[in-house]
């Protein structure tokens, strides 16, 4: 007797314990629609409050996670080095990343982990989540895109401030009949050399995939203009580095003009359309 009614006040328990898990996850999700809502008329300190609860009472529910992290992402400000500002990217990072416990394919928690910490200028950790971006979906133009981007900026501001010491011009060629110039550009293509060719081959890999993509050839150009400036005793490839880069150019323009003329109601004379 004594057995059977244990049994039953466990059972009761359970259920007990059934019916408010059962209540956490609607209530939960109700906290999610509203967060919705909320993030959909940009108020985003209201959504963020409503997909915390959300998250607090499903743990498991990963779209209320997904919202969470873009809604910090969302307020947090690129190129803003305050306090406040690097905690919500840090959040947004942090919530990616729960999702990714649950989910490692979850692509859109790779990729804004991967954008923030570009906003945030940590290339090589922005680097490796295009990275893992392209194991979830090699046939994926975009990151290959951004890593270019990304080679490129490490290559060249490094080049602009050894060119400052020097007091060169932004434009002007390294010359290597200058001993000085001549050591800066050795040391610089020592530096960029790695990041030069692993964006040259980021970017045509970005153009395998999407033709017609103008961002990628826009940098491309820029690429061959950071191999010509460490061409330092070769003007032959400086001078062919220099015409790819041009050519480059060509092909941009070409092919905004053809988007361009493509849109409905094109005629005449077209001007670049907004993307």
């Amino acid at each position: 007797m004594k057995k059977s009614v244990r049994l039953l006040a466990l059972m009761a328990v359970g259920l007990l314990l059934l019916s408010a898990a059962g209540c956490d996850k609607l209530r939960a999700r109700d906290q999610l629609n509203k967060g919705v809502a909320s993030y959909k008329n940009a108020r985003y300190e209201e959504a963020i409050d409503h997909f915390q609860q959300a998250v607090t009472l499903d743990p498991s529910l990963l779209n209320a996670r997904l919202y969470l992290a873009t809604a910090y992402a969302q307020q947090y400000i690129p190129g803003v080095d305050a306090e406040d500002n690097n905690r919500l990217g840090q959040q947004a990072i942090d919530q990616y990343k729960a999702v990714l416990e649950r989910d490692p394919k979850s692509i859109n928690s790779v990729k804004g982990i991967a954008y923030i910490y570009l906003q945030m200028k940590k290339f090589e950790d922005a680097k490796s989540y295009y990275r893992k971006a392209l194991e979830i979906d090699p046939n994926d133009p975009e990151p290959y895109y951004s890593v270019g981007v990304i080679d490129w900026t490490q290559t060249y501001q490094p080049r602009m401030e050894e060119r400052a010491k020097l007091g060169m011009k932004p434009d002007e060629q390294l010359n290597p009949k200058d001993k000085n110039q001549k050591k800066t550009c050795d040391e610089l293509k020592q530096k960029n050399w790695a990041n030069i060719q692993d964006g040259i081959d980021a970017l045509n890999k970005a153009l395998q995939l999407r033709p017609d993509y103008d961002d990628a050839m826009a940098y491309m150009n820029l690429m061959y203009r950071e191999k010509a400036d460490v061409e330092c005793d070769d003007l032959a490839a400086r001078a062919a580095d220099l015409k790819t880069a041009d050519e480059w150019v060509d092909k941009t323009m070409a092919t905004k003009k053809a988007k361009a003329e493509k849109q409905p109601g094109a005629q005449g004379i077209t001007m670049d359309q907004p993307k």
